[in-house]
């Protein structure tokens, strides 16, 4: 197994042979993926050394004091977040030599082809088709809420392929090129003006079996370990103290002494305590990770993140007043990233209103947290053994 002091032996060695100041960005982040330091618990051969995942630690340090370039996991989240690890329990072996590499180092793109407009809560309920015609599998169907479909190379994707079956069963789970005869994207204009999000139309895309993840009929459980992973990335992404958005409320705070309140300031303060909390759970769940497999505590964190966001962009404006009012424009645009902490107040009010919708509602993720983790009895439902076909719609 290695260790911290070989990891950091082999990290100087990647910086003396690869100068970050002389070597193109991604010939480095090539060279970075090919000596085992892109992910230091993935195996040998896919970006990492076999090391446990704490120890990534001491390579990012190292790479960080040295000023070297880094893959820009904002703008490639879904792929690192929810297709790598999902490729990496259920791909073959030839589909992760072929897709690790460049999602790692962002020279493709990843969208997540779950939603649709009549199966978001109830994603168990979709209806997009995959039909088997020889070595290909042909798939129909529509998709929504689809982040970064406008960049994509590659889309993780489920389809219904036994109606027969009930709503949990008869699912298989694809990676569908997003360059493929048949996939429309077309952009979702958002309530900050911005179309981050597309629908995506699927008319005849012919899919090889062989991009097929996990068993014919699988579909299900192998999308739980996408959206397990989802709720950690989404709700336990790593943040310094004051990080994110109570970072800009605070700074508004000792800035504007005119806009302080005596009630603004104990809301403040109760929102800052709230963010810590927050901040060293997701610390915590991070170290658990090491363990295996996120389990269904990230949803847990993913609700907290969504309240809090919305409450932190709330208060903020309030604390402007008028100038909470302002917005910087409403062109649409097609953004690569969600940029919380780099826009005005406005933006972040009105964004952070999709938190609660995206990666999980509220509402489901609740039961999850209800049923998975404290236990409760599960809600009855009254349509988990009836066939899909025979569900009312």
């Amino acid at each position: 197994m290695t260790g911290a002091d070989e990891l950091r032996d082999l990290t100087l060695k990647l910086l003396a042979d690869h100068p970050p100041a002389s070597t193109d960005r991604l010939d480095f982040l090539r060279a970075r993926f090919d000596a085992g330091l892109a992910w230091v618990h993935y195996p040998e051969g896919l970006g990492g050394l076999g090391a446990p995942r704490a120890l990534q630690a001491v390579v990012d340090a190292e790479l960080a004091a040295a000023g070297a370039p880094d893959n820009d996991p904002r703008r490639i989240g879904i792929g690192l977040g929810m297709a790598a690890p999902t490729v990496l329990q259920y791909g073959t072996e030839e589909q992760k030599q072929r897709l690790l590499r460049p999602l790692w180092t962002g020279e493709e793109v990843w969208c997540q082809l779950f939603s649709e407009p009549g199966a978001g809560s109830d994603l168990a309920a979709l209806g997009t088709r995959a039909v088997r015609d020889g070595a290909d599998w042909v798939v129909d169907g529509q998709k929504v809420w689809t982040s970064s479909a406008h960049l994509a190379r590659w889309a993780i994707l489920i389809a219904r392929t036994d109606p027969e079956q009930p709503k949990h069963r008869g699912i298989t789970y694809f990676v569908c090129d997003m360059t493929d005869p048949g996939v429309e994207v077309r952009p979702l204009r958002q309530i900050t003006g911005e179309a981050e999000f597309n629908e995506v139309f699927l008319t005849g895309v012919r899919i090889p079996d062989s991009r097929r993840l996990g068993e014919v009929g699988d579909g299900w459980r192998v999308a739980q370990t996408t959206l397990n992973n989802e709720r950690v990335a989404i709700g336990g992404t790593p943040v310094p103290r004051e990080g994110g958005m109570i970072g800009k409320a605070a700074a508004t705070w000792r800035e504007r002494p005119e806009l302080r309140t005596h009630d603004l300031h104990q809301r403040l303060l109760g929102l800052w305590v709230e963010a810590e909390v927050a901040r060293l759970t997701g610390v915590r769940l991070r170290q658990q990770l090491a363990a295996g497999q996120p389990g269904p505590e990230g949803a847990g964190m993913k609700l907290e993140f969504a309240r809090l966001n919305q409450e932190i962009s709330s208060l903020e404006v309030e604390l402007l007043g008028e100038e909470g009012l302002l917005y910087d424009e409403w062109t649409l645009r097609r953004p690569e990233l969600v940029d919380f902490t780099g826009r005005d107040a406005g933006y972040r009010y009105l964004r952070a209103k999709g938190n609660s919708i995206e990666g999980g509602t509220s509402e489901v993720l609740l039961n999850i947290v209800a049923e998975r983790v404290l236990g409760l009895p599960a809600e009855p439902r009254t349509d988990k053994d009836v066939a899909w076909k025979d569900l009312a719609r």
